[in-house]
């Protein structure tokens, strides 16, 4: 199996000429594909009963982003963990009405007080590399995203738990700090989801960091080929429900355009975020469907809130005043997104709608000047292929920013180099685009991004900002086990941060696929997540 190749001059086409270079692309793709068909399909028929059927298809999909790790543990973003979830599991999984449903736990008991869980663990099961599923193998990985020598960047969610005991073979048990009533939701998240204890001692993979992930998954982790490929195949004797296809390959593809001429050209069965402007286009034929699923994506401006002249709440709500949103919503998102009226998505727990920063360049201007930062130089950092037109959008932002008099260098780079930068214990940019979406689409997770204890390199609060009465009211609602108390607390929380304005705050994205219609069981999670692991043959 091979990646895609498409040329870089038809990545860099233009969306004025994407219909001309569509054809020159296409025809391009098409013959690959010719090509590459005799190694993605041959003997097993169709079976789409899910039982295995012994298929030796691929099913191809086309990705935005490069892996940044393929450690369950150090991944920072949804996508990377649409991948690892193929082949590794956590003990509670999250359906696709946002609830969770027992994974490789088969059920849990929480005490009284709520200060510990039981789970009991489902028998039988067995890493990929033939290791048991077992007590032991949970304490392991529990005990390793709990230890501060391996780098996780979500470890915040565990944070709770003080000890793990085994009880028996198929039976753990947690003691927590206090009781969080969001743990079982995070145990669901790709960063809790377990590795063969064995496996991180061969292969390349040591205790710190895994480079080979071997898991109990639907599918078994063959190869990561940086910036071009992923390839999973079948796992045998997968303990649960059997997938249809033989291999699932991932092909990263930062230009849209690019991911939009495989899937046309059928060398791609799916793709990640179509570009917006041809999304009618897609899906008025018959041979591709388009699927918009719910998220709880929130896509911002991060302000470096330690350095001049973010350090200043004038200049950091100027520059909320100063872009217009719903305009670039409108003509360059195509109102593929909502505006956001809240630090929050509205489709997180404790969410609730604080208030709006309308388009105003002359309060803007007003703002500037009372903060003496006229004549400001920035620079902009911004994704390329993350995010829903986000390099677009970039440019949108930086016109209306330079309409204020801010001089503005906007810069790009491919994933991993720009997750690097932003991540900088100082920060990278003077301020850059991000997107966040919580696993467990809760609260905390969320508020994360305002807390000090996860600024880099402890965390991704790359915003660099703290209010001590925010902080409260976050720890405070943590703990609080009354839904209508925690979510009063949340909702102070959220007012005063949108005071604060340590973001420029954007839109809530939703999440986008394409795909084609010989192709059944596309379906989502609504945090942001593909789930085609059953895709299968439509006829």
């Amino acid at each position: 199996m091979r990646s895609l190749s498409v040329p870089a001059s038809t990545r860099r086409s233009s969306a004025r000429s994407r219909g001309k270079a569509r054809t020159t692309v296409t025809a391009i793709v098409v013959t690959a594909a010719m090509a590459l068909a005799g190694c993605t399909t041959g003997g097993g028929g169709p079976d789409k009963s899910g039982s295995g059927g012994g298929s030796s298809e691929t099913f191809n999909i086309g990705i935005g982003v490069d892996l940044d790790s393929v450690d369950p543990a150090q991944q920072t973003t949804t996508t990377v963990q649409n991948v690892i979830d193929y082949g590794l599991e956590p003990l509670v999984k999250l359906t696709k009405q946002g609830k969770t449903a027992p994974g490789l736990a088969k059920s849990w008991d929480t005490s009284k007080d709520g200060k510990a869980i039981t789970f009991h663990l489902r028998k039988g099961v067995k890493f990929h590399d033939g290791t048991p599923f077992n007590a032991k193998a949970v304490k392991f990985n529990l005990d390793r995203i709990l230890d501060p020598k391996v780098k996780v960047p979500l470890r915040s969610a565990f944070e709770v738990i003080t000890k793990v005991d085994v009880v028996d073979d198929s039976t753990v048990k947690l003691e927590l700090k206090y009781a969080d009533p969001l743990l079982i939701n995070n145990l669901g998240i790709t960063t809790s989801s377990m590795l063969s204890p064995t496996s991180v001692k061969k292969d390349g993979n040591s205790y710190k960091n895994v480079v080979k992930p071997v898991g109990t998954g639907p599918y078994a982790f063959q190869k990561f080929d940086k910036g071009s490929l992923v390839v999973y195949k079948k796992a045998k004797d997968y303990w649960g429900k059997k997938p249809y296809y033989g291999e699932v390959d991932f092909h990263i593809m930062p230009e849209a355009n690019s991911r939009e001429a495989g899937l046309r050209s059928g060398q791609l069965q799916m793709i990640m975020n179509p570009p917006v402007s041809d999304l009618k286009s897609l899906d008025s034929g018959s041979d591709l469907k388009v699927l918009k699923a719910p998220s709880d994506r929130s896509v911002f401006i991060a302000f470096n809130n330690s350095k001049p002249p973010f350090n200043n709440a004038k200049v950091r709500k100027a520059f909320n005043y100063a872009v217009n949103k719903k305009s670039i919503i409108k003509h360059v998102l195509f109102g593929a997104v909502d505006l956001m009226d809240s630090p929050l998505a509205k489709s997180l727990t404790g969410y609730c709608s604080v208030g709006s920063y309308p388009y105003n360049p002359k309060k803007a201007k007003k703002l500037l000047k009372e903060a003496g930062a006229t004549n400001l130089s920035i620079k902009f950092g911004t994704p390329t292929g993350r995010y829903l037109q986000d390099k677009q959008a970039a440019e949108a932002i930086a016109s209306n920013l330079r309409d204020v008099g801010v001089k503005v260098k906007v810069q790009t780079m491919d994933w991993p180099s720009y997750q690097a930068k932003t991540n900088l214990k100082k920060g990278g940019f003077d301020m850059h685009i991000l997107g966040w979406a919580p696993g467990a689409l809760d609260a905390p997770t969320q508020f994360e991004m305002f807390q000090k204890s996860d600024w880099p390199p402890n965390g991704l609060a790359t915003a660099f900002y703290t209010n001590p009465k925010v902080e409260k009211l976050i720890a405070s609602g943590n703990k609080e086990l009354n839904t209508s108390k925690r979510n009063d607390d949340y909702c102070q929380a959220q007012k005063l941060i949108w005071g604060d304005a340590p973001w420029l705050f954007l839109w809530s994205q939703t999440l986008i696929l394409a795909y084609s219609t010989k192709v059944a069981g596309v379906s989502y999670i609504p945090n942001e997540k593909f789930n085609t692991i059953y895709a299968h043959p439509a006829s």
